[in-house]
């Protein structure tokens, strides 16, 4: 009999819905009754592509002897980490501090008031490896809970009250400045390999804010090395198994590896991932003009479309890392590896060259023979022509595989972020497809995640808004991709859109003492201690993200609150940033775009048709100056502000760059726009 899970519509607690372990959601009613029955809480976290969680759900939660003895003496509590990042990340730093690590499955025991005492992540059925089994850990919480009630109390008010102690705040750090830049890019140097042009460490997370930052720098102050990092990390990046060889886009990250061996890939596919790094290639071939860039861009632009799109024109968080491999059982990188024979059964005559060209070995780079793609010769010395023949007959081939699993549900930053990648790549590429696509996703979240007040709902699923409020990020990263629609599409309700979720960070989540930021708002619900995180995880910090949303606004509007909010929140980037810059990479982009100004550009024609209007657009679109906004329209449209009192020169389409409202001399020629944007 399905549990209280099947009521939820988060894909990840609906694949526990048919557990034996009686499942609650995080509500208030779980804790009354934990407080009811005086027994602790078990609290799980994960989310639908994690792998082992899977693993952790099939040894124990589908266990009927473990479920029997967790009904008996816990309420137990699953979340959903991408609908619940506030639950998540309040007592993942729990587990960190006291553990030394952190990941998924979370597994944390507290008291019916929600106070930690016990912690850890995936817990095996039988002890291995000098874990215990996940009965040994039940068990001895249950004793510790009805033997040492007072220690286990102890315990659980001090970790609260440690945590509740861990107040940011950007203090009297100041903006960043130039030297604040230099030292950042000088850390970054000593944590690259040169050798292979990764960071350093045996897990390897695509760092796309990072690059975005390194971009950034080398337009504004014309550093070399800045590139040639940025360069070196993409085409690492792009020629590994990180990145789907046949079908585009990446996977969550790859693991160092052993002696002689491939970078092997954890295979599932996120869309925060996919539409950073869609983003980050496009802006790389903005910078270079490289072929690879604009190919890396377009394929992950496509996959994104292609198999992450939902009807209702949002896109899906995931895709799972197993599948099944054809015969019932389910395995991790299933989809994505090849065999010779099997590269034989499809390519006959090209077979051979598919082996050389994706390093497939008779002995395999992955499991059981399997080779994960990758193309570790230089692509020149392959024919081109035949190379993308081989691509598209294996893409062909693998569609007929069942597929991995995907997380339909929509959330509300993520979605920005790809709004943002799909208006600027469909722009730059003359792909009018991915700016509807783009402009598809962001009617949804008009339609379905704001509601009256302009207030986001974090995620939905079938076209149906949930019930969790957004945090943070979801109100930075989704002005973020408002900003970028509207100055692709010049159409200036997505300026509104944008400046309505800003005015609610300005007024719910800021301190309005110190200019800190929070990741919840002051009237969401209230945990043991505020969630407030500047630094970056595997998508820009919601204090970050906001940040820059806040000054691009500023930066079309002239808003003067929006400005200062901006540059108060950036003081944490001067402290942290020549210390930490991994962490803090798109902070490290947005203060480039405070030093560059950032630059506003009005470009105004007889219609948003006019021939000469629509180049000096695409050439606005395409200048590199950090963090330039960009409005487009007729002389006097009022939805852009800064369109206000740019007339035409001698009736011909002209273009006017500014910084803080004041311009320099209009021009009519996209060779001098150009120029004044490099």
């Amino acid at each position: 009999m399905p549990n209280r899970l099947a009521q939820t519509t988060s894909p990840y607690l609906l694949q526990h819905a048919d557990n034996p372990v009686d499942w609650w959601p995080w509500e208030t009613d779980a804790f009354e009754e934990a407080r009811r029955r005086d027994v602790p809480v078990f609290l799980s976290v994960g989310y639908s592509a994690c792998h082992w969680c899977h693993v952790m759900a099939h040894e124990s939660f589908e266990d009927e002897d473990t479920a029997a003895y967790m009904n008996g003496h816990f309420v137990s509590v699953k979340v959903d980490r991408e609908e619940r990042p506030d639950v998540d990340a309040v007592y993942m730093e729990a587990v960190q501090a006291a553990t030394g690590q952190g990941g998924w499955p979370m597994s944390v025991f507290m008291t019916p008031d929600g106070e930690p005492f016990y912690f850890g992540t995936y817990f095996p059925p039988e002890a291995r490896h000098g874990m215990p089994s996940f009965r040994q850990v039940l068990e001895g919480v249950h004793n510790a809970w009805t033997s040492r009630r007072d220690e286990v109390g102890e315990v659980a008010g001090k970790i609260t009250r440690d945590l509740a102690g861990r107040e940011l705040s950007t203090g009297d750090a100041g903006m960043p400045t130039e030297e604040t830049q230099a030292l950042a890019l000088l850390q970054l140097t000593r944590d690259i390999d040169p050798a292979s042009g990764w960071f350093r460490g045996d897990t390897k997370f695509p760092p796309s804010m990072v690059i975005e930052f390194l971009l950034r720098h080398h337009a504004r102050a014309g550093s070399v090395a800045a590139l040639e990092m940025a360069e070196g990390l993409c085409s690492a990046m792009a020629r590994s198994s990180l990145y789907d060889q046949v079908g585009g886009g990446f996977h969550r990250y790859v693991l160092a590896p052993r002696a002689g061996g491939s970078l092997v890939p954890h295979f599932e596919k996120m869309l925060y991932d996919n539409a950073l790094l869609c983003r980050v290639y496009a802006h790389l071939w903005r910078a270079t003009g490289s072929e690879s860039a604009r190919r890396v861009a377009l394929e992950t632009a496509d996959f994104m479309v292609r198999e992450l799109r939902t009807p209702e024109g949002g896109f899906a968080s995931a895709l799972d890392a197993d599948s099944d491999d054809g015969t019932g059982r389910h395995v991790e990188g299933a989809y994505y590896v090849w065999t010779p024979e099997q590269l034989r059964e499809v390519l006959q005559d090209d077979a051979e060259l598919a082996a050389q060209y994706f390093g497939v070995t008779e002995e395999g780079t992955f499991e059981h023979g399997s080779s994960v793609l990758q193309l570790p010769q230089a692509e020149g010395v392959f024919e081109a022509a035949r190379i993308e023949s081989v691509r598209s007959r294996l893409l062909a081939a693998r569609g007929a595989r069942p597929a991995p699993g995907r997380d339909d549900k929509v959330v509300a930053a993520w979605n920005g972020l790809a709004v943002a990648a799909l208006a600027e790549t469909g722009a730059y590429f003359d792909r009018p497809d991915l700016v509807e696509a783009a402009v598809g996703a962001a009617d949804l979240l008009v339609r379905v995640h704001l509601d009256e007040h302009a207030r986001l709902s974090r995620t939905s699923k079938d076209g149906r808004s949930g019930v969790n409020a957004g945090v943070l990020e979801d109100y930075g990263d989704v002005a973020e991709g408002f900003l970028a629609l509207a100055s692709v599409t010049g159409e200036g309700v997505w300026l509104d859109f944008a400046g309505l979720l800003l005015d609610h960070v300005l007024t719910r989540f800021t301190d309005p003492g110190s200019g800190a930021l929070y990741d919840t708002a002051a009237d969401a619900e209230q945990l043991i201690r505020r969630p407030q995180d500047p630094t970056d995880n595997a998508v820009p910090s919601g204090w970050t993200a906001a940040a820059g949303a806040l000054l691009a606004y500023a930066a079309h509007t002239g808003s003067e609150p929006h400005r200062t909010a901006a540059e108060r929140a950036l003081g944490v980037v001067k402290a942290l940033g020549p210390r930490v810059p991994r962490f803090v990479g798109w902070g490290l982009a947005v203060a480039e775009a405070l030093l560059d100004g950032p630059r506003e550009v009005a470009v105004v024609g007889p219609a948003l048709g006019d021939p000469a209007a629509r180049a000096l657009h695409r050439t606005a679109l395409l200048g590199t100056a950090p963090g330039a906004v960009v409005a487009f329209g007729t002389p006097g449209d009022g939805e852009f502000p800064l369109l206000a009192d740019r007339p035409l020169s001698g009736g011909m389409s002209t273009a006017y760059v500014c910084r803080n409202f004041a311009c320099d001399a209009p021009t009519t020629d996209p060779d001098r726009l150009r120029a004044a944007l490099t």
